[in-house]
């Protein structure tokens, strides 16, 4: 087989990764952490979580369940043609899950970090290993293993676009709503018993994180593809495969330099992407990364909020006035969420430009939950952080 060139490298990520076609299909992914009712500090061992998954049967919305290093289950929607329909499957899997669960005393948390168990590592696959290896071998030992075994999220995916000019629009709007959509949703103060200073401690974990891997894109006003090749292609390789058939932890050099080798192939471009974890994604689609994991009423609230801004033509518009001031505003968003000023008055634009777009994107039944949350939340310039904190520092103390 021959061995990949740049060339392919720019073809495949222009071709494969952002793939144009008309916008309105949308996905979710729900990552949540597994506690036992009874003792939130306890460690549940990952192993009997998926044994009681696995009895439950297959989530009847046709989700996709999955694992992470520390136990998080992970919910990832199939593809849906609106907002109404996505929630009302994730909804009923995310329910299926609970009831798998209930009888076992366990239940699904929604946080950004754990804030009380220290990162404990359970995974299977050979692949979780060699990260783990990968960050101890990089300097980033503590940051990765509390990526890895403590961290949960809420991904927003969305279209790439209609054609390479809208392409781009999207992709400059996804990464400037990030900082809002960090802020309005943080939801992890404490860690490891803890108070942090950040209202978004999963943020302030990616950002200790291997920057060449976990940091924005920093060049989103030129060809987004081009962009995104020059980010893969600037990366550490973190795993190979060996040709034995095993797996390699960091073997020292970038994608770039792998490929002036003349070794790797397609495949291992492919793998070597999904090892690429930053704010925004593109996959096909836009994978939105940024944001906390909720508490369980919340969860459909920033899909719906980032669909919409994303989605429709005019509350697109909003966004992208709205939040061209904060785009950089990444550590403010983690430290101060809607605290800082900039940031709440960009996030109460983009809130009312959602709402008001949610029934032209048959998201009309999620406009209520939706204005809750604004209401308890964003016009109040507070977030979900904001109530935790004290109540997590007493049962620390």
């Amino acid at each position: 087989m021959r061995g990949l060139t740049v060339h392919d490298v720019h073809r495949y990520i222009r071709g494969v990764c952002f793939k144009n076609g008309p916008p309105g299909t949308v996905g979710a992914e729900t990552e949540w952490l597994v506690t036992a009712a009874a003792d939130p500090a306890a460690h549940v061992p990952a192993a009997g979580v998926r044994a009681l998954v696995a009895a439950a049967g297959d989530p009847p919305g046709g989700s996709r369940v999955t694992y992470e290093p520390g136990g998080q289950i992970e919910l990832s929607s199939a593809p849906c043609a609106d907002l109404g329909t996505l929630h009302r499957a994730l909804a009923r899997d995310i329910a299926h899950l609970r009831v798998a669960l209930e009888p076992a005393g366990l239940t699904l948390t929604g946080r950004g970090v754990d804030p009380l168990r220290l990162p404990r590592f359970q995974a299977e696959h050979p692949r979780y290993r060699c990260m783990r290896d990968y960050f101890v071998a990089s300097g980033f030992a503590d940051a990765g293993l509390a990526m890895m075994c403590t961290t949960a999220s809420v991904q927003v995916c969305v279209d790439i676009g209609a054609d390479a000019a809208d392409a781009a629009r999207r992709w400059w709007l996804a990464h400037a709503l990030g900082p809002v959509l960090v802020a309005a949703f943080a939801n992890s103060p404490v860690r490891s018993g803890r108070a942090t200073g950040l209202r978004s401690s999963r943020q302030g974990i990616w950002t200790d994180l291997d920057p060449c891997r976990t940091l924005p894109v920093c060049d989103v006003h030129t060809d987004p593809a081009q962009a995104w090749a020059r980010y893969a292609l600037d990366a550490r390789v973190m795993v190979r495969r060996t040709a034995e058939g095993g797996w390699l932890a960091d073997p020292g050099m970038t994608f770039g330099e792998w490929v002036a080798t003349g070794e790797p192939t397609e495949d291992d471009l492919v793998y070597h992407l999904s090892t690429l974890f930053p704010p925004v994604r593109p996959r096909g689609w836009l994978e939105l990364r940024m944001i906390d994991a909720l508490p369980g009423r919340y969860w459909p609230v920033p899909v719906a909020v980032a669909t919409a801004l994303l989605d429709d033509p005019a509350a697109s518009a909003a966004a992208e006035e709205a939040v061209a001031p904060v785009a950089s505003r990444w550590s403010e968003a983690a430290r101060d969420a809607l605290t800082d000023a900039p940031l709440a008055l960009a996030a109460r634009a983009c809130f009312a430009a959602a709402i008001e777009a949610l029934p032209r994107l048959r998201g009309g039944a999620l406009v209520p939950l939706v204005a809750e949350y604004a209401a308890r939340y964003v016009e109040r310039g507070r977030c979900p952080a904001d109530d935790i904190a004290p109540r997590m520092q007493e049962v620390a103390s």
